[in-house]
């Protein structure tokens, strides 16, 4: 009797969450969080090399903090995304020996084409509020840095941002909301589902207001685009992670980067 409850303990905590896909997440958000770097020193060299702290210090700072927070947020992510209906089809179907080729053949054109229309949307809207007055520019820098760097970092924005805004944020305001109202089927409503892709993509664009407010002063018209801009790829990346699964918004999210700091900074040259 005591071996089997034994047992029973251990059973019950593999359910909680599919470990091996956890495994999988993490180790994915390590290398996007190593992969920025170039990135960022090309952008903060100077700053970071003035500080009193030594560089290697400082990344290891980050690349610890970053697997801190990645490995609180899948879990919680794996566990409340399971309540209701998000998932990684790829992923776990591959994990469980399943075909699953032809779904990613089925999401690849959408994933893709929605990401560079994310992109392009960014951009056009930049030069709008451009127009309306807004000179400051939130979506690029006076430093460009180089197409190889922008392409290593658009990793971090599909892996990690992706695993913290849609995996953790949007599936937990969706938890909440499904425990609020829900289907007579149990089931989250499409009403409830909206409300948590645009308040975890208000969420993310309000989480740039501290760096806008850095550059200049934080007016009405700044607030609102930095707002928009930042959410408006956000509202796409969920819709999908709803519709197709997180490795969707994954695609998406690193085909809008690509957008953003490849060929931009490519044009930028020409």
């Amino acid at each position: 009797m005591q071996f089997k409850r034994k047992t029973e303990g251990k059973n019950s905590i593999s359910k909680i969450v599919n470990w091996k896909l956890y495994i999988i997440l993490l180790i994915a958000s390590i290398f996007g969080a190593i992969a920025i770097w170039p990135y960022i020193l090309t952008l903060q060299g100077d700053l970071l090399q003035s500080s009193s702290i030594p560089l290697y210090k400082v990344v290891a700072a980050q690349l610890i903090q970053t697997m801190a927070l990645s490995a609180f947020t899948i879990f919680i992510g794996l566990y409340l995304a399971k309540k209701v209906g998000f998932g990684l089809p790829i992923l776990e179907g591959w994990l469980e020996g399943r075909e699953v080729k032809s779904y990613l053949k089925s999401i690849l054109g959408i994933s893709i084409g929605l990401g560079l229309l994310a992109g392009i949307l960014i951009i056009g809207l930049d030069y709008f509020f451009s127009f309306a007055g807004v000179s400051i520019n939130l979506t690029q820098s006076s430093i460009n840095p180089p197409a190889w760097q922008g392409f290593l970092a658009s990793f971090y924005g599909g892996i990690n941002e992706e695993i913290l805004l849609r995996l953790f944020l949007m599936t937990f305001i969706a938890w909440i909301i499904f425990k609020i109202k829900k289907t007579e089927e149990g089931k989250p409503t499409n009403n409830g589902m909206w409300l948590a892709i645009v308040l975890a993509a208000v969420i993310f664009g309000a989480g740039h207001l501290p760096a806008a407010m850095a550059l200049t002063t934080l007016t009405p018209l700044v607030i609102v685009r930095t707002i928009i801009l930042n959410a408006v790829g956000g509202i796409i990346f969920g819709w999908l992670y709803w519709k197709k699964g997180l490795e969707s918004a994954m695609i998406s999210h690193f085909s809008a980067d690509i957008v953003l700091h490849v060929i931009v900074p490519l044009t930028v040259l020409i």
